[in-house]
């Protein structure tokens, strides 16, 4: 069994098929899928998806890339979201300066708000990172000194020097398909060099489907595939390396391994 710890079963790209989609996940062995929620106003859909499938869980925050079209986000709003029994984390929020660097500065806010509300639950919070390494450090590490939180870097592309940041901290580097791609050794080698006991593995689905599928419209069953190349890389069969990562999983989303389904 292995979990797709980072998907967005909300988005169009699965309006058609959703619950076939999450079928075809549980009888490829991906027994959980963490589908996370970008923009607030879109929770009430994204919590449905994991009331009406046993095997999905949820996350919401605002994404860095809306952070400067949405409304800012609360510490209040999003303690009062994880109270459901199914809301496991917070996120994903973050730095983009890739796409949207004009919006530095309420990135900024947003992500302090975020990581206060991490602080505040316990959850893990959900870290998105492009081409914004440095504050991206500086902004974990402080906060982080101030008062300890739990964190993954999700589908982790970014330097060698933001890992190291991260693992120092506790964190965790989550593999998606882009450490699969042939031109993707920078990040393969990055992914190598990290402990085993800090990796998760994810899709990010719709998005960055991994060979053999790639260029085609990801989903949770693909996650298999990443983590065959995850345990390439240490080595490992995949069956011990699902193990692992499975162990890393229940460890940083304590939440979604304490949870019992209501009985009908």
């Amino acid at each position: 069994m292995i979990t797709d710890s980072h998907c967005h079963l909300d988005f169009p790209d699965f309006n058609e098929e959703r619950p076939e989609i999450i079928a075809r996940a549980v009888e490829a062995g991906v027994h959980r899928m963490v589908t996370i929620c970008t923009r607030l106003r879109n929770e009430p859909q994204v919590r449905a998806i994991a009331e009406a499938h046993a095997p999905v869980f949820y996350a919401a925050g605002t994404h860095p890339m809306s952070a400067a079209e949405e409304p800012l986000a609360t510490v209040d709003e999003l303690v009062a979201l994880s109270q459901h029994p199914k809301f496991v984390g917070i996120g994903e929020t973050g730095l983009d300066y890739h796409y949207t660097a004009e919006s530095a500065e309420i990135q900024k806010d947003s992500l302090k708000i975020h990581i206060t509300a991490a602080q505040e639950t316990g959850l893990p919070l959900i870290i998105h990172a492009r081409a914004a390494d440095e504050d991206m450090a500086q902004i974990l590490t402080e906060a982080h000194r101030a008062r300890p939180y739990t964190c993954v870097m999700h589908c982790f592309s970014s330097s060698p020097e933001l890992a190291r940041a991260a693992l120092d901290l506790g964190f965790y580097l989550s593999m998606s398909g882009i450490a699969t791609f042939p031109k993707s050794q920078e990040v393969r080698d990055i992914f190598a060099a990290a402990p085993t006991d800090r990796i998760l593995v994810e899709t990010d689905s719709p998005y960055l489907a991994p060979p053999p599928f790639r260029g085609k419209r990801n989903e949770p069953a693909y996650v298999v595939n990443t983590a065959k190349v995850g345990a390439e890389l240490y080595g490992l069969s995949y069956d011990d390396f699902a193990v692992q990562t499975e162990a890393n999983f229940d460890r940083l989303f304590s939440k979604v391994s304490a949870w019992e389904p209501t009985p009908a």
